[in-house]
């Protein structure tokens, strides 16, 4: 029974998790509320690992469906499903989750029932948007994770947290609008179904899926967010509270990307083809463009937003070459950078936490005081530069070799990632750890407890694992992209 259900429970679950984190509540219960709090994170973990372990690699068919009817007249549909490249985001989605409750334990001090809570709940509709089959359902999961979002950055966030969390909510939401009018336009030419995968086999004219293309664009390329649609980014990253930037780097950005796969593609690959030199130039402008941006930043979170969005761009290149590696390659690129940026983002709170600082400058000769913290942010920082035996290298890697197999030149433009990306990163790796001990503040720095060594930990074994043997994540998404590829290229003029 429960197995014939685990996508529901993997929604709903965090949800009324976070009902009951907030209905039992209290001033005087935090403590109990963070246990409770990491309780239902856990479950919601372990609720998605046998949507693994049970999953058949074989297959590029949808797997785990449910399907009820919700609001019949309108023939919509409570319908889930997940394929090999949407199971692996709802695993990486709940393990986030889990980390983010533990790193906030003790900095969140006010509000933190209601803290908790918002994680959970945008845990359970991120969930909810990686296995939605029906658009209506799509599009009511995928703009309420919005809520949360701007909760946690409005209420948590920094000095400017207002402004910055406007900024987010109403790019997002501008860019949605345009969705919204795609998904109805499909919904009258499929003759009244909502059902995404009947939307694949729609016969459209050439300039019915330009138009539908440039709508899903502009609501994904903010999501991913693409240049030159990416400044939202910056500000709710620097706003945002630690866990905030960490789901927001780790899954929030992927929403967009995911997009592509399940709508921009396979509903007008004529269009996708057609448009390919566009998207490939954008994504090329954001990994060398912003690249260089990331070099000229003094503040920490700054410079990692800034790089996400040049690691981003790799993903977006790797959809538009239209080869196997490509493809398979973005979508490793995409849950290695879930791993690499939350954990960097994890590492910029802890110091954070300590010295109420993330100006690079303000830092220097960390190594002295935290050694255990510099080693895993040595191991982070190689992987955001793309270090081999790192989750980072794998996915880039397979990008490039996909870009050079579709254009020699773009791929050479692509590569350039790899010496910007240890530029910028060793660069505030360096003046952040290595030297003398730069001031009292430092010197008084306390290296990581065992709560923080356990997140950082867990996190370190995701990066190293990925690295040394991505097998299992790249067999479980052969077969869904093996037959993504072989639908796009067949024309359907």
């Amino acid at each position: 029974m429960i197995a014939s259900h685990l996508l529901s429970l993997s929604i709903w679950l965090p949800i009324a998790g976070a009902v009951i984190v907030l209905a039992s509540a209290s001033e005087s219960s935090a403590g109990m509320t963070r246990v409770l709090s990491l309780i239902v994170a856990l479950c919601g973990f372990l609720i998605t690992v046998p949507l693994y372990t049970g999953f058949d690699a074989s297959q590029s068919a949808m797997q785990f469906v449910e399907m009820a009817p919700w609001i019949p007249q309108y023939n919509i549909n409570y319908f889930l499903g997940v394929d090999g490249i949407s199971v692996l985001f709802i695993l990486l989605n709940s393990f986030i989750t889990v980390l983010v409750v533990l790193a906030g334990w003790k900095v969140i001090k006010q509000k933190v029932a209601q803290y908790m809570a918002a994680f959970l709940v945008m845990s359970g509709l991120m969930n909810g948007i990686f296995c939605a089959l029906d658009a209506a359902l799509f599009y009511v999961f995928f703009e309420a994770s919005l809520i949360p979002m701007y909760i946690i950055i409005g209420v948590w966030g920094g000095p400017n947290r207002v402004y910055a969390a406007f900024k987010f909510f109403l790019y997002t939401l501008a860019g949605s609008l345009l969705m919204l009018i795609a998904l109805m336009y499909l919904f009258l030419q499929s003759g009244g179904s909502f059902n995404i995968l009947e939307w694949h086999t729609l016969p459209l004219p050439m300039s019915a899926q330009t138009l539908l293309f440039l709508a899903f664009l502009a609501a994904f390329a903010v999501k991913v967010p693409m240049w030159p649609v990416h400044t939202w980014l910056p500000d709710a990253h620097v706003e945002a509270p630690t866990g905030g930037s960490a789901v927001l780097a780790a899954i929030m950005l992927k929403l967009g990307a995911y997009g592509f796969l399940r709508f921009s593609l396979p509903i007008a690959p004529d269009a996708s083809h057609a448009l390919s030199g566009f998207m490939i130039t954008l994504s090329l402008i954001a990994v060398i463009y912003i690249g260089f941006v990331a070099l000229v930043q003094t503040d920490m979170k700054k410079l990692i937003a800034y790089s996400s969005i040049s690691h981003m761009g790799f993903v977006i290149l790797g959809f538009f070459i239209f080869n196997q590696i490509g493809y398979e390659g973005a979508l490793v690129q995409m849950i290695s950078h879930g791993f690499v940026s939350a954990a960097m983002f994890l590492c910029v709170g802890v110091m954070y936490d300590r010295m109420h600082s993330r100006e690079i400058a303000a830092y220097g000769g960390v190594v002295n005081t935290m050694p255990k913290f510099a080693s895993f942010f040595l191991l982070f920082a190689m992987a955001n530069c793309g270090l081999p035996a790192t989750s980072g290298f794998v996915g880039e890697f397979m990008v490039v070799l996909g870009a050079i197999k579709y254009n020699f030149w773009v791929g050479f433009a692509a590569a350039t990632t790899l010496i910007l990306g240890a530029a910028y990163t060793l660069w505030m790796y360096k003046r952040v750890a290595f030297g003398a001990v730069a001031n009292k503040h430092v010197a008084e720095l306390t290296d990581i407890d065992n709560r923080e060594f356990l997140v950082l930990g867990l996190l370190a074994l995701c990066v190293l694992g990925m690295g040394l043997y991505p097998f299992p994540f790249t067999d479980v998404m052969h077969a869904s992209v093996d037959h993504l590829l072989k639908h796009v290229a067949i024309s359907k003029l």
